[in-house]
């Protein structure tokens, strides 16, 4: 039997904050991480909220300090997106102790870095610069700052990893995927060591509006911090938010034999499509279940095994709907004791680097079993009043096995299982 996948390091920087162990504390402590936006004018524009990864001037504590991770002149090179990619890499290659000097170490570490949208501001301001100032004044970092996989780019050159590197590019399940490419990059013996997960900012005028325009965003502004609600019968809509979860996984054989400390299994994992609509899902969540099923049939493990669900659950009303329905199509009647939650409600939607703080987050519910809350639960919604969504505060219980969910536009599909080590 081959070894088990294991994660020996995280790393977040997220609207809560940056560092995965404020973050945890903030999460489980019912805090939100959504605000008001501050970095364009919303005066005359629908969408007034986000959530920020806040500076350390906001936030002293666990503020996002950029001073001692990239140059000055260095910063003009990239967009916010990688920034936050290199702050995640950093932890998570602290905590797993992975420095490779040997050739042989270099070409054994996979880069795999997800995003849903790249950099999009790059773009946004590059083109706001050759309207009012000409093609001339565009900076030679421009294509090179926005081009989707740079975050993994980035990261593969300032640490020398010459293994596969790789982007998925699938919306908001992009996450998840760059884990489970990871994983299977790791089983086929391809590399022995991958940096994976995802990285997002584009908290921009157009992507809001964009997105605005489809409906699937909240308007509200009064209450930033009550805006998202998952589950709830009065949800309308998403928060966006920006920052990046990325961790590092090896086999386990192999995090021994270098005397890593193992944190927890990556035990299964599953994708699936839909074939069925751009935007949104069919009614009864069968691709979602194809995926969820995928993931328990690599872990070895039945649906009465999952000890939690962390849900993908937007707060948009078809979406939050359709996952529960695939939910109840792999669960069945046993799903009203299986406890779902919904991180988004305190971090807003990372949209392709959701998968990767939200693995995480799975991650530390089976480490420390303590289930986060889904916050601003006031009324469920009546389609789902039978189920258990870990309303407002965190929960102690233990938990073995986690389940992490991601779903995008496109009819992508993709599911995580995450195991207590034994």
């Amino acid at each position: 039997m081959s070894s088990p996948i294991v994660i020996t390091g995280m790393g977040m920087i997220s609207p809560l904050g940056c560092g995965v162990k404020p973050v945890w504390e903030r999460l489980t402590a019912g805090q939100s991480g959504i605000g008001l936006i501050d970095r364009f004018d919303t005066a005359e524009f629908p969408i007034k909220i986000a959530g920020l990864v806040p500076d350390i001037e906001q936030d002293p504590q666990a503020g996002f300090n950029i001073e001692p991770l990239i140059e000055k002149k260095e910063r003009k090179k990239l967009d916010l997106f990688t920034i936050y990619a290199m702050a995640a890499a950093h932890e998570a290659l602290e905590q797993a102790g992975w420095h490779p000097e040997s050739e042989a170490d270099q070409q054994a570490t996979a880069t795999i870095i997800a995003t849903g949208i790249g950099g999009f501001t790059t773009i946004t301001q590059a083109q706001q610069t050759l309207d009012s100032r000409g093609y001339k004044r565009l900076s030679p970092f421009t294509v090179p700052a926005f081009l989707a996989n740079m975050a993994a780019g980035n990261l593969s050159i300032r640490y020398g990893f010459k293994g596969p590197l790789g982007c998925p590019v699938t919306a908001c399940a992009a996450g998840i995927q760059a884990i489970g490419d990871g994983m299977r990059i790791i089983r086929n013996g391809e590399a022995e060591v991958a940096l994976v997960g995802g990285a997002e900012a584009c908290v921009d005028p157009l992507s809001l509006a964009g997105f605005n325009a489809l409906k699937a965003l909240s308007t509200e502004g009064e209450e930033p911090t009550r805006a998202s609600r998952p589950f709830d019968q009065a949800r309308n809509g998403f928060i966006m938010g920006e920052g990046s979860g990325l961790m590092v996984i090896e086999t386990l054989e192999h995090a021994l034999a270098r005397g890593a400390t193992p944190l927890a299994v990556l035990s299964g994992y599953g994708t699936s499509a839909d074939a069925y609509h751009i935007t949104s899902g069919p009614e009864d969540g069968a691709g979602a279940a194809a995926a969820i099923r995928a993931a328990l049939r690599m872990a070895g493990l039945q649906p009465g095994d999952i000890n939690y669900v962390n849900a993908h659950a937007t707060s948009t009303p078809v979406g939050d709907k359709a996952e529960i329905a695939s939910l109840r199509n792999v669960f069945g009647d046993s799903l009203p004791q299986v406890p779902v939650s919904s991180t988004k409600s305190a971090t807003g939607h990372l949209l392709g680097a959701a998968g990767g703080i939200e693995s995480i987050f799975s991650a530390l519910a089976v480490m420390h079993d303590r289930l986060p809350p889904t916050l601003n639960l006031d009324n469920v919604d009546p389609t789902m009043e039978d189920l258990d969504f870990v309303p407002k505060e965190a929960r102690s219980q233990p938990t073995r096995h986690a389940l992490c969910n991601g779903f995008g536009f496109g009819g992508v599909n993709a599911a995580l299982i995450v195991s207590k080590m034994s």
